[in-house]
């Protein structure tokens, strides 16, 4: 018989290091490298930003809540989202709730102009708005209104709301600086109309 040979183990040759990259020398090639490096997520972020800006300036805005005028549908600290773009293809409706910059008359005042008010659409163009022994009147109408805090404790006069403007009231009837204090709203400073309310979480839905 042959004597058996011995058996040698198979030892796989070790791989090749790989070249290291050469580390930047200079300052603008750190730079250069860092630049790169971080160009995905700058471009990520000014996209975001992008369309944020385009959402808030066409779409929709986020509004805080300063005053009680809108009591009690509204309070101090409600944060809402208002809506901009239905009134590019239609006007504003009775009981809408809309967010709009102060009129000439007010600005005349002292109020600044990018200052925001939000009241309720009361009266459209051609219509005439009374107020008589607590109860608001449309052409003559009186208008069921369950969302007030109390009747109006004043009296106005019959005014016909010209064209291209609203006539606008707070809630709060009898602390609302709006329409029956001032007269119509231009169309053209309304900033968009009241949709959500986002906080406080307890209160959170549509604004109606």
């Amino acid at each position: 018989m042959d004597p058996k040979l011995p058996q040698t183990s198979q030892v796989t040759p070790p791989t090749p290091a790989q070249p290291a990259s050469p580390e930047p020398t200079s300052p603008w090639e750190r730079w250069r490298s860092l630049w790169v490096g971080q160009w995905s997520n700058l471009r990520v972020l000014a996209i975001a930003l992008a369309i944020a800006l385009t959402v808030r300036v066409f779409i929709a805005e986020p509004r805080y809540i300063p005053s009680n005028s809108m009591d009690p549908t509204l309070h101090i600290g409600d944060r809402l989202l208002v809506e901009k773009i239905s009134y590019r293809w239609q006007p504003p409706h009775r009981g809408d709730i809309v967010v709009f910059a102060p009129p000439p008359q007010l600005t005349r005042l002292g109020y600044a102009p990018q200052q925001a008010f939000i009241k309720r659409v009361i009266g459209e163009p051609g219509q005439t708005v009374q107020v008589s022994q607590g109860q608001v009147l449309v052409d003559g109408m009186p208008l069921q209104e369950a969302y007030l805090l109390e009747p109006p404790a004043y009296t106005l006069e019959p005014v016909t709301v010209p064209q291209g403007q609203v006539f606008v009231m707070g809630d709060n009837r009898n602390d609302s600086n709006d329409s029956h204090v001032w007269g119509g709203l231009p169309q053209g400073n309304i900033i968009g109309r009241a949709r959500l309310r986002f906080w406080p979480l307890d209160r959170i839905g549509p604004v109606s």
